[in-house]
């Protein structure tokens, strides 16, 4: 769950929901692509190939 959140944290210039960082109803346009953006991407290093599972290690 730590390298999740920092690895999201590195990518998308955003502090995780798990870390106190804003949930995805509260981004901006911009915001929301990198998130998305980082989520895949998170998904992606862990071995999963749907960006919900990062749900469970950054949050929502």
């Amino acid at each position: 769950h730590a390298y999740a959140q920092r690895r999201f944290e590195q990518l998308s210039g955003l502090t995780s929901p798990k870390n106190g960082g804003k949930t995805s109803r509260k981004l901006s346009e911009s915001e929301k692509q990198a998130n998305l953006k980082a989520r895949l991407q998170v998904s992606s290093e862990l071995g999963h190939n749907r960006e919900e599972i990062t749900a469970v290690y950054v949050g929502r």
